[in-house]
């Protein structure tokens, strides 16, 4: 993702630490997420969702609430209502900017907040909750034995998710005065509610009240085997996955590139950026078009192969294409071929083989399958054909590799290729 590190003035007045996630392309839509109670913007679910928003052209906006992450601010004079209200900030923010944000996503108890927000929204055309109470009182319910003690001596330090956090009394009045149902009956904005059914924080009914209570369109959908701040990377990815898949009907359509008409020599092989990722390429071949990418490990969006796949899976093809020349030369009983190949570099001094005796080097490891009622020798006479498959060759021969820039005027008009 490209990231924009933004202050933006909050409720209090301090300044909110906030992150703009931007796609690599042009910009489908705008996104605001909230997150979980005494979470930041940087939280596990939080940055997971954005990255899926991100690779389909939303942008995503996450804040630190006052007080919380590297926002200003005393949490101790934070409370639901002044979330609320950091939020709509932080939206009249974006209006200013021309990115007012299409799609609400809440967390938890940020989840709650996102209801209670989105009538001050007109710009949002859909709100999504993830784990949410049906009551921002609910959180009360982590400060235990303390709560008497904070009604008695008007704040209290509790300790939440390791870390210490100053609760006062008129945080405690706050969520109580807080009527979230009322909020969810007027919403008139489409409502999915995503829920673990094993959440043991936030139960799961609070996810039905909501839902039950909603008068829009709604949809629930249940987020099974997810812990509540959805810390398994598979859960996170549900959890994106699900939200996408049903806020595309309330987004803009997503821009599809125009497939211009690009004429390959034959014998040529085109490759040029397609800017749907920041790494993606279109590959041009023979009349066939393919993708190349990286994983999003590496700042990829993982939708194609990457460079050295190609280069195994140009060394496998030819290797069981060689195979199969020869067996049907040789009339043998070869009914299947299979190859699978690995990458690695390895410790120059480690190869048995290599000249080079220092650094590393590239290993190719290939398993190559055959089935078929061969005979031993035949199996062997195969396997030796495999060293003479013409990739192969070109691997382990010298290679000259000629590069020269293209000064056409098209070029240059051009530069990022078709």
């Amino acid at each position: 993702m490209n990231t924009e590190h933004i202050e933006i003035p909050g409720s209090h007045g301090s300044k909110l630490s906030s992150r703009l996630d931007l796609p690599s392309g042009p910009v489908r839509a705008y996104a605001l997420i909230a997150h979980c109670f005494t979470c930041g913007k940087d939280s596990l679910a939080s940055s997971r969702i954005a990255r899926a928003l991100t690779s389909h052209g939303i942008a995503v906006m996450r804040i630190d609430f006052t007080g919380i992450g590297s926002s200003d601010g005393d949490f101790a004079s934070t409370n639901f209502s002044s979330n609320v209200a950091d939020l709509r900030a932080v939206a009249q923010f974006m209006r200013d900017q021309d990115r007012a944000p299409t799609l609400l996503i809440g967390h938890s108890l940020g989840g709650a907040a996102v209801l209670s927000v989105a009538k001050h929204i007109p710009e949002v055309r859909a709100v999504i909750t993830i784990a949410a109470p049906s009551d921002p009182g609910h959180v009360v319910g982590l400060f235990g034995d303390n709560v008497a003690r904070i009604q008695e001596e008007g704040a209290v330090d509790v300790r939440l998710a390791g870390r210490p956090f100053r609760i006062t009394r008129q945080f405690l009045e706050d969520v109580g005065n807080q009527r979230l149902l009322d909020d969810v009956a007027n919403l008139d904005r489409p409502l999915l509610v995503l829920h673990s059914p094993q959440d043991t924080t936030v139960g799961v009914e609070n996810g039905l009240q909501i839902f039950a209570a909603a008068r829009q369109a709604k949809s629930f959908m249940a987020l099974d085997g997810a812990d509540h701040l959805l810390i398994d990377k598979s859960a996170a990815a549900y959890a994106a996955d699900l939200l996408l898949a049903w806020s595309r009907r309330y987004l803009p359509p997503e821009a599809e590139p125009a497939a211009p008409e690009v004429v390959v020599p034959d014998g040529t092989v085109l490759v040029a950026e397609n800017h749907l990722g920041r790494y993606q390429q279109s590959i041009r071949v023979a009349g066939h078009q393919l993708v190349a990418d990286e994983p999003a490990a590496v700042g990829g969006t993982g939708v194609g192969p990457g460079p050295y796949d190609f280069l195994l899976a140009a060394l496998g093809a030819c290797t069981s294409m060689t195979l199969r020349m020869y067996a049907e030369r040789k009339e043998l009983p070869l009914e299947h071929v299979s190859v699978a190949l690995r990458h690695a570099k390895i410790h120059a001094q480690d190869c048995a083989t290599c000249d080079t005796k220092e650094g590393r080097v590239d290993r190719i490891e290939r398993q190559i399958s055959l089935r078929g009622p061969l005979t031993p020798e035949q199996r062997t006479a195969l396997l030796g054909i495999a060293d003479r498959c013409p990739v192969h060759r070109t691997l382990q021969s010298e290679v000259s590799i000629v590069t020269s820039a293209d000064t056409s005027d098209e070029a240059l008009d051009n530069p990022s290729g078709p």
